[in-house]
């Protein structure tokens, strides 16, 4: 381990990879003198990404490139890892962070083990124990698990999971999400200046309680997304109350669904993806919202608004626990059930805004870097 500067790769491909990881660049780059950081995309998500590191002014050194239209993960799989090799060789890191579960995650970290480079996971030990849900991103968490070495766990739950596989105490931090530093210096900045989004030009949000939909999950293709679509189909015609806005995502499973269910129908304003200023303006001034996100779990509790989960389980459930989040599956009786008790009994939505969020306070990121501080000097970092 070097003596003068800390050499550390953050890795990402997604947005919402780049969402969190970015507060913990911007920690590293304040400690100039103590890190020297470089940045390697992968572009799952090149339209998606590509505003986020506008937004936070991400500097990219490495762009792998590796989406091809209809790719199945194998390929993407194999095209990361020879990619990421070669990344390797000529950066030759210290410390490679990942965040999450995704392809690129669990990839990169597999290949940085391959160097015998230390990853650290930002996100460890989130658990539904169900393999096939999230698909394939359960999986690829356990595996990132038990490839790194430094666990940065967002709450004392995930910190449990991750000593019940047997990884060791000492390397597992709890330090709050990351999602939450980079949600909350966003909402700050966008309620003092909101952005204009001309899809929604002269809708009232004051007349009509709004309600934000996100669904893209790869398990929700087919009958899943279809009751999604159904149960917002139904509110659309029963409620003349709300107004329902879907950015949706660009994956041809999703729109082969969404668009012939939902298009054309008064109050559901279908929407290209949103980048992300204009995403968390569009959630602070939500009722609630309909997700089978994570991010958004993660989030709307922190507005003190209800996140309905439209999953049937949730690697996330301290949420549910507190009574931040709630799951209803994707049955479209239960979606438009529980939405409409949320929307006629005042009682019942405002205990939503008295519970606490328990996915962390906006220092993760100083948390996580502290860390790498302190343990800049080991030389048992690699074992």
């Amino acid at each position: 381990m070097p003596a003068e500067r800390l050499h550390v790769l953050v890795v990402f491909g997604t947005r919402p990879e780049a969402i969190k990881l970015a507060p913990v660049i911007r920690e590293l780059r304040r400690f100039r003198s103590r890190f020297r950081t470089s940045v390697c995309i992968t572009s799952q998500h090149r339209h998606l990404l590509e505003p986020i590191l506008r937004w936070f002014q991400i500097p990219v050194h490495d762009d792998l490139d590796v989406m091809r239209p209809n790719q199945e993960l194998c390929g993407l799989s194999a095209l990361v890892m020879e990619r990421f090799h070669e990344v390797l060789v000529r950066r030759r890191p210290d410390v490679v962070l990942v965040q999450g579960d995704t392809t690129t995650a669990m990839v990169t970290a597999l290949a940085a083990f391959y160097h015998r480079v230390p990853v650290g996971h930002v996100e460890a030990g989130l658990r539904t124990l169900d393999r096939y849900s999230p698909f394939p991103e359960e999986i690829n968490r356990r595996l990132v698990s038990h490839l790194a070495t430094l666990h940065f766990a967002p709450t004392n739950w995930s910190r449990h999971n991750l000593l019940k596989e047997g990884i060791p105490r000492r390397r597992i931090l709890v330090t709050g999400n990351t999602v939450m530093d980079a949600f909350l210096e966003t909402r700050d900045r966008v309620v003092c200046r909101p952005p204009a989004i001309p899809e929604l030009r002269g809708l009232d949000f004051r007349a009509r309680k709004l309600i934000v939909v996100t669904a893209h999950r790869r398990e929700n293709f087919g009958p899943g997304l279809t009751g999604i679509c159904r149960g917002i189909h139904h509110m659309a015609l029963e409620r003349e109350d709300i107004e329902i806005v879907f950015p949706v995502h660009p994956n041809p499973n999703v729109r082969a669904i969404v668009q012939p269910t939902l298009g054309g129908l008064e109050r559901v304003h279908l929407i290209e993806p949103l980048d992300y200023p204009r995403f968390v303006w569009l959630l602070n001034s939500a009722y609630l919202a309909l997700s089978d996100s994570g991010g958004i779990q993660e989030e709307m509790p922190s507005l003190g608004k209800p996140a309905l989960v439209m999953r049937e389980n949730t690697e996330r459930p301290e949420g549910v626990k507190a009574g931040v989040c709630k799951l209803v599956g994707t049955s479209a009786e239960k979606i438009f059930r529980t939405v409409t008790h949320l929307l006629d009994d005042r009682r019942a939505y405002e205990k939503f805004a008295r519970r606490r969020n328990p996915f962390g306070d906006g220092k993760a990121a100083q948390r996580i870097v502290a860390a790498l501080r302190n343990l800049a000097s080991e030389t048992s970092l690699t074992r």
